[in-house]
């Protein structure tokens, strides 16, 4: 992990985690792909996973987008290569927002 999450700044909304370009990025959890595109600004090739009512999860910056909108993803599957669109850097920017609110993505992903 490179840079963590700080609730409240805007611009540290989730975690970024380094990586090689064309690394998998793999979905979090089963959900719909409710936006796969460039943009919003910032965020590169995004991903946003719609997992139920409550959470979404984001996935920026990605070299290459492997899903669409409206398809429908597993836990595992991988959703898009990692790259450096709209960064300095090969790397994942990952984002956990419940009720549409940014949350720290580590309270809930596996440690390792």
């Amino acid at each position: 992990m490179i840079s963590g999450y700080v609730a409240g700044d805007q611009t540290r909304q989730g975690v970024d985690i380094a990586g090689k370009a064309g690394d998998p990025v793999t979905a979090a959890a089963d959900g719909n792909v409710v936006y796969s595109g460039n943009g919003l600004v910032g965020y590169g090739e995004l991903i946003i996973i719609k997992h139920n009512d409550t959470f979404l999860s984001a996935y920026g910056h990605n070299r290459k987008r492997l899903v669409e909108e409206g398809q429908r993803v597993t836990a595992g599957q991988q959703i898009a290569e990692m790259g450096s669109s709209s960064a300095s850097r090969d790397m994942l920017h990952f984002e956990i927002r419940k009720n549409g609110k940014p949350i720290n993505p580590l309270d809930y992903l596996p440690s390792r």
